[in-house]
């Protein structure tokens, strides 16, 4: 009798141990499954939200677009926005088990710390806790023949590069076919393609033919007469030789020059000449502890790396040409968001082409 009072107890001990192990199972899993409701509701809010602030920011400029993307509360936003990609890599089993859905999720968790690893605020805090001296961003403004490496920044003043940059030349390049522009006594305004050999009438008041282009425009004494030429050995001079027509039909010779509009002055008729810059470009060379360690030209759109840097052309003397500014920018963390962009696009390449093609062969055998 008391070996069955025992054995009754162990089986109720027993029985009631499962119980509680099932309720606290049921618990745990109620639980997991409000905060996948939780997760993904929040991440198609922030989603969307995400996608509101980006159309919003094409519309406000670069500049401005900058500022707001890096204010305080959008960083609050990307904290956030991070956490829900953590907690869904965490608490969505299926992305376990789905390699295309890990790389997605996983690659918009990386492109997300990149981001804040290069950006100004993760530089900073680098730069202040691991001892590190990286220039988020700035420009540097080099004269021929010059070596520099003082980075000017918009909010840390001046830093300096750990090699220098040697301006060895600087070219602007125009496009051949320039603009005439002339206006006349009456207030009439006239623009002309600067083509040599075209005839244009000023609309009663005469008209002007452009004779000859001149890339280096230079006065020759030759038998006691002035004549025109084209230096190819001289500096840069553009300019214009027309013959104008004025109304009696009497012909005059007039030069018009780019870099001094309305010199010689005219009787009647204003000049101006006009270029179309093409491109412009900097050759430099990289020092490093007094070698010359690389060599680049620097055009629009094309930028030179070195050093954990981006140097890309940003401008330059407009008025003499003697200088070059070139916009610097660190790439730290571009890396990481290069590789998270991958591993999104895979993933949404194997869970849109790969899976349903591997499941439609399953389906045919």
């Amino acid at each position: 009798m008391l070996a069955d009072v025992i054995a009754f107890y162990n089986n109720a001990l027993y029985w009631r141990r499962i119980s509680e192990l099932y309720e606290g199972i049921m618990k745990e899993a109620g639980l997991k499954n409000s905060i996948r409701r939780v997760v993904l509701w929040a991440g198609l809010i922030l989603i969307l939200l995400l996608v509101a602030l980006s159309i919003y920011g094409a519309f406000i400029g670069a500049d401005n677009a900058k500022v707001f993307f890096n204010s305080p509360a959008l960083s609050i936003f990307w904290l956030v926005l991070g956490l829900i990609f953590i907690a869904a890599i965490v608490f969505f089993p299926r992305l376990h088990t789905s390699a295309g859905s890990f790389a997605t999720h996983f690659g918009c968790l990386l492109v997300l710390a990149g981001g804040f690893w290069g950006s100004q605020a993760g530089v900073q805090l680098r730069n202040q806790f691991l001892n590190s001296n990286i220039i988020r961003s700035g420009e540097m403004i080099i004269y021929e023949n010059e070596t520099q490496k003082i980075v000017l920044t918009e909010n840390q003043g001046e830093q300096k590069l750990p090699f220098e940059i040697k301006l060895v030349d600087f070219k602007i390049e125009y496009y051949r076919q320039g603009r005439l522009l002339v206006q006349t006594p009456q207030g009439n305004l006239f623009n002309f393609p600067a083509k040599p050999g075209k005839k244009y009438d000023l609309a009663g008041e005469g008209s002007i033919e452009v004779v000859r282009q001149f890339d280096s425009f230079k006065i020759l004494l030759e038998n006691g007469k002035r004549n025109a030429s084209d230096d190819p050995n001289g500096k840069p001079n553009p300019a214009l030789e027309l013959k104008v027509t004025s109304p009696d039909g009497s012909e005059t010779t007039r030069y018009v020059f780019e870099k001094f509009p309305g010199h010689p002055p005219a009787d009647n008729l204003a000049f101006s000449y006009r270029r179309t810059i093409r491109d412009f470009i900097s050759d430099v060379e990289i020092i490093k502890d007094g070698s010359i360690v690389a060599r680049k030209s620097i055009e629009v759109n094309k930028p030179l790396h070195f050093g954990g840097y981006l140097f890309y052309q940003q401008g330059y003397d407009s008025d003499a040409g003697q200088y070059t500014i070139l916009g610097v920018v660190s790439d730290t963390g571009l890396f990481i968001v290069h590789l998270g962009f991958v591993l999104l696009c895979a993933g949404l390449f194997w869970n849109m082409w790969v899976s349903p093609s591997r499941r439609q062969l399953n389906r045919e055998q």
